[in-house]
């Protein structure tokens, strides 16, 4: 038996479209099997978006789409019985005989009262099935008594409701989570803090925005897109129990990014007052001032259990009283059962919390404008936590006074520590290059002595025929004079004009065959159309050994001279000395001795031997704005700020210069925001901490997409160290 189902496909086209296809239907007008509605636009979208009966399917028979004697939309079966039909209008509309139903360009069939002039009597945007459109609403309309949620489809060609719904959670702040099932939370997008949905920090892009409304009358998600010409739908897809952005590009749907997409997305994945952070490998952690519950099941990477306060609270008992502890780079715990108090400043909050002995945390309730207005109390264990690399905003959670007391002590104790190892790493440094100048010096009288020997005794002789003369080969070439007749030869005096006499400035690099150096002016021919294609080749290689892959490989020496380039100058990653192979889920490990590029090494790899995906990571930064510039990291500095390449990027970069980084042998001939985003994401594959780095399936879709969502870097080291010996300087001098 054949099952029918009333679609409405992306930007209201269809396969089969009608010559006399018109954008609606009225009272004396209907439409059945394969006739069509076409939106005024008329853009093609081969893709289902809405379906009316999707509860109750047409078996064997057609169907006819009506406009009813009462003003309702009807589906009607071969029998003439009604299968499906819109809710009524409300009292406002008056149903009249113009009444009709359009379909817009957005995807909304809207059925309106007394003609286009009418008031809306229904519209398909009230009753979404598993898609949301932009200028759809996600959630709960109490005036209208309406709830919108999106509900996955049985399987691929069955619109039936299936296992996954993606919904508005009302109570406390306002929440969305994605079910399986009718209770199983397995995602949501944190508590709405009057800024972001706070599961979901980095959601606004260059090309999309939303907004999140909450009041007495009506809570909603709703998004939007910049660029008319643009489609995008946002999916619940019961295969991969996700939620799906797509957007069409190139003639196909694009995966702009789905949730859940890594293991700290599950919902409470770290049980109660844990928190997940995808930048550790066991990735989850207590809160300040709690330990695991089950430490032997903690140990075996089941977090379920959560943690448990190492000192019970005094609640007003003496011993010290209760105080609270500040995190402020956390995805807020579920709010839903959390109580809002709308007009209460946070210091007042603070005294309700101490004076309820089950408060367990307090923060603000909405920081929209950088503000500070009412406040949010748990009274419940805290779920559902995340670590991020940027601020979220204050949370205060309540601890013992002796725990408060002793996270203060160890935070002073790692800042004088940190203190101290700045000045360290600034004096060693500075040995560092007085020692390195000193051999730089020896190194480059010993090079230009040898090669004034090797000119003088390879110099080629008579003939003037134009013919090319043999070299005379040293006796370490380990080769024989027929093999130097098989090979192309060129002359020393080339050589010597390509590389600038063996200039040191125009070596790329040393390995296990000898140097390479830079040729001839060829920087011209790599424009930045196919720098920026090498860029994107050397990303979807390292993210081919990181994750697609037999084995995990770390390549761990990662530089510009170890990516090749073919005749269409497609990249390479070459030089398999080192690599190291991670097998199951390990994803860190530790050398003692340190092999790799220097200027290229992360610096967890370089001062400690760690070294993960994220070291490979780092390395690919350096080399996109190596790329970008046309200028080496360890070959750049500028004296007058003391920056090397990293530390004068990110300077242009915070200033809104970038394009002052571009090399200047483009001209002006690039596209401005693919520049932007390299140097972005490089700074972001730069960062000192491991943890902040993004995985290479990351960096991969910011390049490629260019609505990605782009977190801000921080600052990097070289930065950091660059004012320290600029301040040092300064002081020398006075």
């Amino acid at each position: 038996m054949k099952a029918r189902a009333l679609c409405l496909l992306l930007a209201a086209a269809s396969f089969f479209l009608l010559p006399t296809s018109t954008d609606r239907i009225d009272r004396a007008a209907s439409i059945s099997g394969n006739q069509t509605l076409v939106s005024a636009g008329g853009v093609p979208g081969p893709t289902v978006v809405w379906v009316a009966n999707r509860q109750s399917p047409l078996v064997n028979s057609p169907g006819v789409l009506r406009i009813s004697a009462d003003g309702r939309l009807v589906i009607l079966d071969g029998r003439n019985a009604t299968v499906w039909s819109s809710a009524a209008a409300p009292a406002t509309a008056t149903v009249t005989s113009r009444a009709s139903a359009r379909l817009r360009d957005d995807g909304n069939f809207v059925l309106r009262s007394d003609g286009d002039g009418g008031s809306v009597a229904w519209q398909s945007f009230n009753y979404p099935t598993d898609t949301l459109l932009p200028g759809m609403k996600l959630g709960v309309d109490n005036r209208a008594g309406i709830t919108r949620n999106i509900t996955s489809w049985s399987g691929p060609t069955d619109p039936a409701p299936g296992a996954y719904t993606f919904k508005l959670v009302t109570g406390g702040l306002p929440q969305f989570f994605l079910f399986r099932g009718p209770t199983t939370r397995i995602y949501t997008s944190g508590p709405w803090n009057g800024a972001m949905l706070t599961g979901v920090p980095h959601l606004q892009s260059q090309g999309f925005s939303f907004v999140v409304e909450s009041g007495p009358d009506e809570t909603y998600y709703s998004y939007s897109i910049r660029n008319g010409s643009v489609l995008s739908r946002f999916v619940v897809d019961g295969a991969a129990g996700q939620l799906q952005r797509f957007v069409w590009s190139n003639g196909a749907w694009s995966n702009f990014w789905y949730y859940p997409s890594e293991p700290c997305d599950g919902y409470a994945k770290c049980g109660p007052f844990g928190y997940c952070d995808g930048a550790q490998s066991s990735l989850c952690s207590c809160l300040p001032g709690f330990v695991p519950r089950s430490p032997d099941q903690w140990n075996l990477r089941d977090a379920s259990g959560g943690c448990v306060r190492t000192t019970n609270l005094s609640c007003g008992g003496g011993g010290g009283g209760d105080g609270f502890w500040v995190v402020n780079r956390m995805k807020l715990p579920d709010a839903t059962n959390a109580t809002v108090h709308a007009n209460m400043t946070l210091e007042q909050c603070r005294e309700v919390c101490l004076g309820n002995c089950s408060c367990r945390a307090y923060a603000a309730a909405d920081v929209a404008g950088g503000g500070s207005r009412g406040c949010v109390i748990w009274g419940v264990d805290l779920l559902d936590m995340r670590q991020y690399s940027t601020l979220v905003q204050d949370v205060y959670i309540r601890l013992a006074q002796s725990d408060i007391d002793a996270l203060k002590a160890a935070e002073a104790n790692r800042r004088r520590s940190g203190k101290t190892t700045v000045i360290a790493i600034v004096c060693a440094m500075a040995g560092v290059l007085l020692i390195a100048a000193i051999c730089c010096c020896f190194w480059r009288t010993k090079v230009r002595r040898k090669l004034q020997s090797k000119m003088a005794s390879s110099a080629p002789t008579g003939g003037g025929n134009g013919k090319v003369r043999k070299p005379r080969l040293d006796a370490d070439w380990k080769c024989s004079e027929k093999d130097v007749d098989d090979l192309p030869l060129i002359d020393l005096e080339a050589i010597l004009a390509a590389t600038d006499n063996f200039s040191e400035e125009n070596k790329l690099g040393e390995g296990g065959f000898g140097p390479v150096y830079l040729i001839k002016g060829k920087r011209r021919l790599l424009g930045w159309q196919k720098r920026f294609e090498i860029i994107l080749g050397i990303a979807r290689g390292l993210l081919y050994l990181h994750e697609d892959s037999r084995f995990r490989i770390i390549h761990r020496d990662m530089k510009a001279s170890n990516v090749l380039l073919d005749r269409d100058m497609v990249p390479k990653i070459s030089d398999f000395g080192i690599p190291r192979m991670f097998g199951g889920d390990q994803t860190t490990a530790y050398t003692l001795k340190v092999i790799g590029p220097y200027g290229y090494m992360s610096p967890e790899y370089a001062m400690d031997g760690l070294f993960s995906m994220k070291s490979d990571v780092y390395s690919l930064g350096v080399i996109v704005l190596e790329i970008v510039t046309g200028k080496k990291n360890r070959g750049f500095y500028d004296p007058e700020l003391d920056l090397t390449l990293l530390g004068y990027a990110y300077m242009l970069w915070k200033g809104g210069r970038s394009a002052e980084l571009v090399d200047e042998v483009m001209d002006g001939g690039f596209n401005h925001s693919e520049v932007l985003r390299c140097i972005q994401v490089a700074l972001m594959c730069v960062d000192v901490q491991p943890r902040n780095r993004p995985t290479m399936s990351s960096v991969v879709m910011m390049l490629a997409s260019e609505n990605a969502t782009i977190p801000e870097p921080n600052e990097p080291l070289e930065l950091t160290l660059g004012r320290i010996q600029h301040l040092i300087r300064i002081r020398l001098m006075a």
